[in-house]
């Protein structure tokens, strides 16, 4: 029996070396190679790649993520659960030395030995009911880990578009800051020869100097992003030092009657991974509660006893079970309704707020596909009317301050249309986000994949 009891194997935690384990984690791991490479299903023949786009990133987050090790350590306690309910109780010997003070006749040995068993044996179904509730309960850590891989890919999504909308804007803002210092130099010039007022100059240099605080900004939010981007992923920011981010600020979505059906949020409502978990949970609470139903019903003792009495083998077997006279398990049993009611509630609270999370989220995405399409004619009337001005300028009729100020308005435009491309983005996100679709983008077998590949590296 000693040989097969577990032994204790110390892992000590060394906070400098985990620091250095997570300081060390890099998009060019062989094992995550392997890894990506199973789940897109297709060979890197340049490793690692120069551009990274939201799929694999995502993945790379999938593999990475501190929130998903915690996440896959939470659901193996689960498992372990199991393992403790399905546990029979063990039988128990007692060992009852006796001896005899009166035995006074030669030969007689007045030591009585004895030896009893009591073996317990559970009632009305007790065992079933803990591995039902365990089981129910490591459902819902499973799910759990489904349900964390969508917020770190909700969370790198908002990373990846605020890097992206920061690059886009700094690029425009240095475009329109290089304009309005031509502006500024041209309206210099004509206030030298008298053909400008001070306060026209003064304006443009005031224009000036929000421009460039404004692009200033925009770098600030671009460096603060890319951090961001690498929280988001799970590796340091010097591991993305060199690596193209791509995002796609104009990507086509599906249209809008695909993602707002009344179809595709009935199954948002009965399949989204934390709805489920709590069905689960709610599961695991009516089990606990017909545990402790059952365990009004004692359980049987029976107890062999056996005697060896001066060449005298005695034998008795004893019958025990606890009398249920000064409770009935009430207290036990009113705790789990009350649970049972608890997981309720709080199903239906987190049903409630994913239906708002939708309806938000729907209305939201068709208000900003909305002002996308009247950006787009703005754009496009600004495009016109710039393109008329450069043609006044050639044929004479305009000059170059003209042209400089046409050419400001298109950039202006610009940004308000930029604008208008990261809210519809946004929108479409936290659509997909509150749907949990397309399902197809976070493959439950890529969340196994790392979890099986986890366990492996930590076996001895």
């Amino acid at each position: 029996m000693l040989a097969g009891c577990a032994h204790f194997q110390p892992r000590p935690i060394s906070p400098e070396e985990t620091a250095r384990n997570l300081d060390a984690r890099t998009l060019d791991d062989p094992a995550f190679k392997v890894f990506l490479e199973k789940n897109l299903q297709r060979q890197f023949d340049n490793w690692p790649p120069a551009a990274w786009d939201f799929d694999t990133l995502t993945l790379a987050a999938f593999y990475f993520h501190p929130s998903l090790e915690v996440a896959r350590a939470q659901w193996q306690v689960a498992l372990g659960g199991n393992v403790t309910a399905a546990a029979r109780p063990n039988p128990t010997i007692t060992a009852s030395p006796g001896y005899d003070f009166t035995a006074t006749s030669v030969g007689m040995n007045p030591w009585i030995p004895g030896v009893s068993f009591d073996v317990p044996i559970e009632t009305m179904g007790k065992r079933g009911y803990r591995q039902a509730q365990a089981r129910h309960l490591s459902d819902s850590a499973r799910l759990n880990i489904a349900a964390t891989a969508w917020q770190v890919r909700a969370n790198l999504r908002a990373s990846l578009l605020d890097f992206a909308a920061a690059r886009e804007r700094a690029a425009l803002l240095a475009q329109q800051n290089s304009i309005q210092e031509r502006v500024v130099k041209s309206l210099t010039e004509r206030f030298k020869a008298g053909a400008a007022a001070s306060t026209e100059l003064a304006l443009v240099q005031t224009a000036l100097h929000r421009i460039q605080l404004d692009l200033s900004d925009a770098r600030r939010q671009l460096a603060d992003s890319r951090v961001r981007v690498a929280d988001a992923t799970g590796i340091s920011t010097k591991a993305l030092e060199g690596l193209e981010l791509a995002c796609d600020l104009a990507a086509s979505h599906p249209a809008a009657s695909e993602l707002t059906s009344a179809e595709v949020r009935d199954q948002a409502l009965r399949g989204r991974a934390d709805i489920l978990g709590a069905l689960a949970e709610y599961a695991a609470s009516q089990s606990a509660l017909q545990l402790e139903l059952a365990k009004q019903y004692p359980d049987l003792h029976f107890g062999p006893y056996y005697q060896f009495n001066n060449g005298d083998h005695q034998f008795t077997l004893s019958v025990s079970a606890e009398l249920p006279v000064l409770n009935q398990n009430q207290g036990p049993i009113a705790e789990a309704e009350a649970r049972r009611t608890e997981s309720a509630a709080r199903f239906n609270a987190l049903q409630a707020r994913v239906i708002t999370e939708i309806d938000r989220a729907v209305a939201v995405y068709h208000a900003t596909q909305e002002n996308l399409a009247t950006l787009e004619a703005l754009a496009a009337d600004q495009k016109k009317q710039a393109e008329a001005v450069t043609a006044q300028a050639k044929a004479g009729a305009a000059d170059e301050l003209d042209l400089l100020h046409a050419q400001l308005e298109l950039s202006a435009g610009a940004l308000v249309q930029l604008d208008g491309r990261i809210k519809a983005q946004q929108a479409y996100g936290a659509l997909e986000d509150a749907l949990q679709r397309p399902l197809e983008a976070l493959k439950p077998s890529a969340i196994e994949q790392r979890h099986a590949q986890a366990t492996k590296e930590k076996l001895p």
